[in-house]
Order: C-alpha cells, then sequence, then structure tokens
C-alpha cells in the first residue's frame, strides 16, 4: 500500500534526514546534560550518528586523533584544556578537522580566537534546532 500526505513518523512517514549516515560527531563540553541535549539535537537530522564524548578539552583532542570525527563540537570554557586551546592542537595536526564552536559565554574575542585557532562556525547555547540543522547541512550534508 503506498502512503500518502505528511504522517508521523509512528506512521511511517519518512523523517527529513538527509545528513551523512552513521556521521562520527566528536562533542566535546563539561556539562553531561549540554551534550545530551546536543546528541538529542543532532539525531534529529543524523541518521545513526556515532557520538564520542569528551567532558574536557584535554580528552576532546586525544579522541579526536584515535577517532578522526567527521565533525567535532567544542564549548569553550571547560576544565584541564579550554576548546580555543584544544581547537589549536586539533587543527595543527588535523587541516581538514571540522570544529564548530558551542558556547553561551563567547565573548567576541574569544569567538575571534576560536576562529583564528581554526573553528569554522560558532553556534550559541541553547542551540536552536534550525541552527544546527544549518551547521549539520553545511558540514555534513549530502547537498
Amino acid at each position: 500500500m503506498e502512503q500518502s500526505g505528511n504522517y508521523p513518523e509512528s506512521y511511517g512517514a519518512k523523517r527529513e534526514k538527509y545528513m551523512k549516515e552513521n556521521a562520527k560527531i566528536l562533542i566535546g563540553d563539561d556539562s553531561i546534560l549540554a551534550r545530551r541535549q546536543l546528541k538529542d539535537v543532532v539525531s534529529k537530522y543524523v541518521d545513526d550518528p556515532a557520538f564520542i564524548e569528551a567532558a574536557n578539552g584535554k580528552e576532546a583532542v586525544e579522541k579526536f586523533a584515535t577517532e578522526q570525527p567527521d565533525l567535532t563540537f567544542l564549548d569553550i570554557v571547560m576544565p584541564v584544556r579550554d576548546g580555543i586551546l584544544a581547537t589549536i592542537e586539533i587543527t595543527k595536526q588535523y587541516k581538514d578537522a571540522k570544529i564548530v564552536i558551542v558556547s553561551s559565554v563567547g565573548t567576541k574575542n574569544q569567538l575571534r580566537a576560536a576562529i583564528e585557532a581554526g573553528a569554522l562556525d560558532f553556534i550559541q547555547k541553547p542551540v536552536r534546532e534550525d541552527l544546527m540543522k544549518q551547521i549539520l547541512d553545511k558540514y555534513l550534508g549530502d547537498k
């Protein structure tokens, strides 16, 4: 039986997901809640993402090296090593790293420093779904 109309997913309607399937996504944030919220939003647009989590900048650098994620989200303010230093370390070794800063406390100077360090983009917390969709389309989209 052919399906017509806009039915909810529970009725078998296809979700609007067009991002790279099984994308490896590294999330570096010291807040478990912030990581959970980011994973929930990303999961709405990416089929079966493989999430890699880091609770500080040092872990993010180490996990980037071992996992080689397709996209990385880093908070600016983290213990051990902040997101800007982590970005510098990652992009020094991996020129094609796709890093997006996700922060609620970013000043203009911090954001400028993050971009100069090699971050490609910035998204403010709390993350708006429409902006996250744009970020994901830009860096993981098939279009």
